[in-house]
């Protein structure tokens, strides 16, 4: 019996040779759309390895869409040297100690309620977006330092709801803090890029405009959710911050290399703050600061050790994703798409047509664990679309297909942060399921407001 790799290697083999081989004449569009189908099934299936998978793809478009030297520039882009960048700076962050100083403190603030401990555990994946752009650091750091927190309360009280309230957070909040700034995540860093060729004058500061108010507000209210769904236990205060006193006595006085990484950090974030200013891109600030933590005297580090940190799997599948995008839009697939989309939904109201797509990406976005191969997809549609509109900028469009793509709320699934989380026994599917219905209404009806009464009046 033909098992799942083969049956799945010989339906992208079929596809290959129907469209690619010169038997029919399919034209470019449908072809395009032929490549999109193929890498999407490698990269969900994960039959290969994603860079395995993304350097079969970079030899499609070699052969059959751009040239070898078209291909290969898309490595050499600014938001690929800034994904570079991020990596090595995140975790120099972390090898420092700061993150976990930053953590306990954090966590102090709640004086050992457990409403509040919820509520500073969201705070803290929002610090930490600024810190560590990438959401499985994010949510192997905070996992650790809370399965330490709940075992030492566990066994004074139960606590359950919080547990499962704190964890099921880190699924929820991993990806949504990854969009609260534009390093925050490899996904944010993409739409960042994308969002800066359409769209003159986004920069940092622009992109905290645009998503920081959103995001607050839908963490006050996601947080009343969780304390109505998940009411937390009572928690013996005295204990818990004992707990904490105790991991920062163990880390001790601020060391030379944590305050190298506050310097570097600092300096990085108001050069990314002042880029109007200066003029220097985003990038360019982010590879000066990565350099900066392995430079002898001022860095915390050797390169030898930097450069395991640097994911270079994800910097080829991150290189693909670009890939994918430019050959929708050079093709002119994605206009077609998007004309065809726009005949097909055939309403008179461009709201009701914003709102039929953000739900349609809400919905898709359950079968799809991989967020950056979907928003590959998902957003030059929504810029196409949008360009075709009247009364809503194509920012606009992108912006909340952007939100609504980001975020999985149903399914362990839906994300590796989501396994992660899982994987430490806190809370149930059902759980997630219960507290994901509430939660991924409030999303939509949030992003819709948006939509509506903020982001057209901010552009």
């Amino acid at each position: 019996m033909m098992n799942k790799k083969t049956m799945i290697l010989l339906i992208t083999g079929i596809l290959y040779l129907l469209f690619f081989m010169p038997i029919f004449d399919w034209g470019i569009k449908l072809q395009a759309i032929a490549a999109l189908v193929i890498i999407q099934i490698l990269w969900i299936s994960r039959v290969f390895a994603l860079a395995y998978s993304s350097l079969l793809f970079f030899l499609l478009l070699s052969f059959h869409f751009f040239t070898y030297q078209e291909t290969l520039a898309y490595f050499s882009s600014e938001v690929v040297w800034l994904l570079f960048s991020t990596f090595i700076i995140s975790q120099a962050f972390i090898e420092s100690g700061l993150a976990s100083r930053v953590s306990f403190q954090l966590l102090k603030m709640s004086r050992g309620s457990g409403r509040a401990l919820i509520f500073i555990s969201f705070l803290l994946l929002l610090i930490l977006s600024i810190l560590i752009p990438s959401n499985v650091g994010k949510a192997n750091l905070v996992s650790s330092v809370f399965d330490r927190l709940l075992k030492y309360i566990n066994g004074i009280n139960n606590v359950n709801n919080i547990g499962a309230a704190l964890f099921i957070g880190i699924s929820y909040m991993a990806a949504i803090s990854g969009a609260f700034v534009a390093t925050g995540a490899s996904s944010t860093i993409y739409t960042f890029g994308l969002f800066s060729n359409i769209v003159a004058g986004i920069d940092y500061v622009t992109w905290l405009i645009y998503f920081v108010p959103p995001i607050v507000v839908y963490i006050l209210l996601l947080w009343l959710v969780f304390i109505y769904v998940l009411p937390p236990e009572a928690i013996d205060r005295k204990r818990m911050l004992k707990l904490l006193d105790e991991h920062l006595i163990e880390l001790g006085k601020l060391s030379i290399s944590e305050k190298k990484m506050m310097i570097i950090m600092s300096m990085v974030l108001i050069l990314w703050a002042t880029q109007t200013i200066h003029g220097f891109s985003i990038p360019l600030i982010g590879l000066l600061g990565a350099s900066l933590t392995v430079l002898p005297g001022i860095g915390i580090w050797e390169w030898k050790l930097a450069r395991k940190s640097i994911d270079w799997d994800m910097m080829l599948f991150f290189s693909s994703t670009l890939m994918v995008s430019g050959m929708l839009i050079q093709t002119g697939t994605i206009a077609w798409i998007a004309d065809l989309v726009i005949r097909t939904i055939s309403t008179r109201s461009e709201f009701v047509m914003i709102v039929i797509l953000v739900l349609c990406t809400a919905i898709l976005r359950m079968i799809f664990v991989n967020i950056l191969g979907y928003l590959t997809i998902m957003l030059p549609l929504a810029i196409s679309i949008g360009e075709g509109l009247q009364n809503f900028s194509p920012l606009i469009v992108a912006m909340a297909v952007f939100l609504a793509g980001i975020p999985g709320f149903f399914l362990i699934t839906q994300s590796p942060v989501h396994l992660i989380s899982f994987s430490y026994g806190y809370f149930t599917e059902r759980q997630l399921l219960k507290i994901g219905v509430p939660s991924s209404l409030l999303w939509l009806m949030l992003i819709i407001g948006a939509v509506l009464f903020y982001w057209r009046f901010v552009l």
